[in-house]
């Protein structure tokens, strides 16, 4: 990196190191930065109907059971397809292998086992026993269950918490009926609690968060699909105790007979003894299915909320499309993917802050989905971090003599994190919803009782106690970047140029260089080294102070979380995302992608495209880019636009299309009400990107042809 002309540098003490400056280093993306789609080869499953598809922490996706539309055959059998290989495996298993289903839903537990619960078999006969696969050994168990055993149900929602595995809803006998209940086993004693009543729903999702069960989504019994979302207060729920009444299911010997306590009479409870199924994958023990029908729930223990989302730019429309939902760090995910009737245009991924129940739209379809594929299942890791979703081509030719469009042999990979999100691990670091007014109205944020304590030391001299022994010192001023361009319009590294050339060094920042050490490589290295500022404990960062300040509490404390004098800038945060950058700290810029990706506004959304073009953010500066679009003569009013270099401000604008122009006035209305206009009625309703992108996406990829339809008379 070039030196600071001794001109512009700032006047130093003698003797302190100056660091590198951040760079204008604008690097251009790939050409295609879609997910990669892989070709999956060897016992390649059919696009079975309800079976369970679970991705597992050894790098493999586990499939179970299904519903054959070819063969009209329920399965119980086993598939593994390694993500390291692709290639999925018929596997064999062992032990008390249960029978055939669909509609039951399989819950990964303590990384190595899969819980099934319920399911439908082939006799249209709805069960509620447990079983257990132990990945490792590939063994079926089936354990002893105690406590009042719920209905048998299919397409239910099931997420397992703190060694409890949640049930909510699903449907069942007695006319399809939807149930309205919930209950939870405890994994550890076996033991199903009491059934609560709670909402009627099938094929949605539920997870925990924040200490309350959440579901969004699926069917109600309006039979509609439905955009509410319900929580339920779980930290009121008592205790389990072991209850009086308790139904257990028999060893193996003596398979789908369950037996009652004295009292089981207040139940109306029956068991029934169901024939297995013949055929190549034997189903050596049966299910058991539970009528409870006399049975009357109680009213949840805690309170009960609901919220319906009717409509809003970013809110998901349940109505069209393949919907994909999952619950990943620390937000709800919606995934809509292509179908017969949604092209890939109209798709796109959307997330949902449970704290402030705002939806956010992460990303456009055509930056994930490629023409010409369909996709069935989709699975996330542990983590969070990758989602993969399973699928066909629709081109026959790709695969002569197999019909791909019933065969899972596609796979489509997301890196989660491109699109800002933190995984489960960063994610739960963030403050609990109950506490979301208080952390609002103090803006100190979620700190670990180690961070806590270490900021009460940040900043404070010697003198105060504090035990500081280093100083580092920033701009106080601040600095532009001079235009940089090569000849064939990229951008070459550049120098800082100061607004001063009599700019002065900030206040000393008192730190402790033990910290800086365990929490900051470069620092480590260069302190190894024994450079000046290993013998001068004095250090200079010509970046501006406030964002310096910002910088080294994050290495105290390790969150960035709106602190009313640290971290409360969102500039600053956009600063921080440079120096992440620089410095080569990953987690660092993951939080500011994703803070600055939250808080994107008029006021600083050209200044986030700006520094996520510094450093090479593609999902955050398109995202920018796009939200400046759609605000244009708002944000061209905006300081922080008028604060961009030249070069800036002319790349900003070459965003919009060529053929891109301002529309205002009575001609606005008449675009927005799509009338009579000439050569403006389309018949259809005209979506804010196809005005400022017809036929190029922001990074210059061609929208491919069949994106294109219906954008020809606009």
């Amino acid at each position: 990196m070039a030196a600071v002309p001794p001109a512009q540098q700032p006047s130093l003490p003698q003797g302190v190191f100056l660091m590198p400056t951040s760079s204008n280093g604008r690097r251009r993306g790939s050409a295609d930065s879609r997910p990669n789609i892989r070709k999956v080869q060897g016992h390649v499953p059919a696009c079975l109907v309800n079976a369970s598809v679970t991705h597992c922490n050894n790098d493999e996706i586990y499939a179970f059971g299904g519903f054959d539309q070819d063969t009209d055959e329920v399965y119980n059998h086993v598939l593994r397809l390694d993500l390291k290989t692709f290639r999925w495996e018929l596997v064999d298993n062992y032990g008390d292998i249960p029978g055939v289903r669909m509609g039951h839903t399989s819950s990964l537990y303590q990384g190595d086992k899969l819980i099934i619960f319920g399911g439908e078999n082939e006799h249209g006969q709805y069960l509620s026993d447990v079983v257990i696969f132990d990945i490792p050994t590939s063994t079926w168990t089936q354990p002893e269950i105690r406590g009042p055993i719920p209905r048998g149900r299919a397409r239910h929602a099931a997420v397992i918490h703190e060694d409890k595995l949640f049930i909510s809803g699903g449907i069942t006998a007695d006319s399809s009926a939807i149930l309205d209940d919930m209950s939870y086993l405890d994994l550890k004693t076996w033991t199903w609690s009491w059934s609560w009543k709670f909402t009627a729903r099938f094929d949605h999702l539920a997870w925990v968060w924040g200490g309350r069960l959440w579901i969004f989504g699926g069917i109600d019994p309006d039979m509609e699909r439905t955009t509410h979302i319900w929580w339920l207060d779980i930290q009121a729920i008592p205790a389990l105790e072991a209850p009086t009444i308790q139904g257990t299911m028999d060893p193996p010997t003596k398979l789908g007979r369950v037996t009652h306590g004295p009292e089981d009479a207040l139940y109306s409870n029956t068991a029934q003894q169901l024939p297995s199924r013949s055929g190549s994958y034997a189903a050596n023990s049966a299910s058991v299915q539970v009528r409870n029908a006399g049975r009357r729930k109680s009213f949840a223990p805690g309170p009960i909320s609901c919220l319906q989302f009717k409509s809003g730019t970013n809110v998901p429309s349940l109505s069209s499309g393949t919907h994909f939902q999952a619950f990943a760090s620390g937000v709800l995910l919606d995934l809509v993917a292509p179908s017969e009737t949604t092209r890939v245009y109209d798709c796109n991924l959307s997330s949902l802050e449970l704290d402030s129940l705002r939806w956010q739209r992460l990303a456009d379809g055509p930056e994930i989905f490629r023409t010409g594929y369909r996709w069935h299942y989709s699975t996330i890791n542990a983590n969070g971090t990758k989602a993969w979703l399973l699928g066909c081509s629709l081109d026959a030719s790709s695969n002569p003599g197999n019909n791909d469009e019933n065969h899972m042999n596609e796979v489509l990979c997301i890196d989660l994190e491109r699109y800002g999100l933190l995984g489960n691990e960063m994610s739960a670091l963030s403050p609990d919803p109950r506490r979301a007014m208080a952390s609002a109205r103090t803006h100190l944020g979620p700190l670990s009782s180690l961070g806590t304590d270490l900021s009460s030391a940040f900043d404070q001299p010697p003198e105060a106690g504090s035990g500081a022994d280093f100083t580092i010192t920033a701009n106080a001023d601040g600095f532009v970047y001079a235009d940089n361009t090569t000849e064939d319009g990229s951008f070459a590294l550049s120098t800082p140029t100061f607004l001063s050339a009599n700019a002065t060094t900030s206040a000393a920042i008192h730190v402790h260089r033990l910290i800086l050490q365990l929490r900051w490589p470069h620092f480590k290295r260069l302190y190894s080294a024994q450079m000046a500022e290993y013998h001068n404990n004095r250090m200079h960062i010509p970046e501006p102070y406030t964002v310096v300040r910002a910088f080294l509490y994050y290495l105290y404390t390790d969150s960035i979380a709106g602190h009313p004098e640290y971290c409360a800038d969102i500039i600053d945060i956009a600063g921080m995302l440079v120096m992440a950058n620089l410095y080569d700290m990953p987690r660092l810029r993951l939080l500011c992608v994703n803070r600055l990706g939250r808080e994107l506004d008029v006021e600083n959304a050209a200044i986030i495209w700006d520094r996520a073009g510094r450093t090479n953010e593609e999902w955050l500066m398109r995202r920018a880019a796009q939200f400046c679009l759609n605000h244009w003569g708002r944000v061209v009013r905006t300081d922080g636009f008028k604060s961009l270099s030249r070069q800036s401000l002319i790349d900003l604008c070459e965003v919009v299309d060529m053929e891109g122009r301002i529309i205002a006035g009575p001609e606005l209305e008449l675009v927005g009400t799509l009338g009579t206009g000439d050569g403006l009625s389309t018949g259809r309703e005209l979506k804010p990107a196809q005005l400022t992108l017809s036929g190029v996406a922001l990074d210059g990829e061609e929208v491919e042809p069949d994106e294109m339809d219906g954008l020809e008379d606009i």
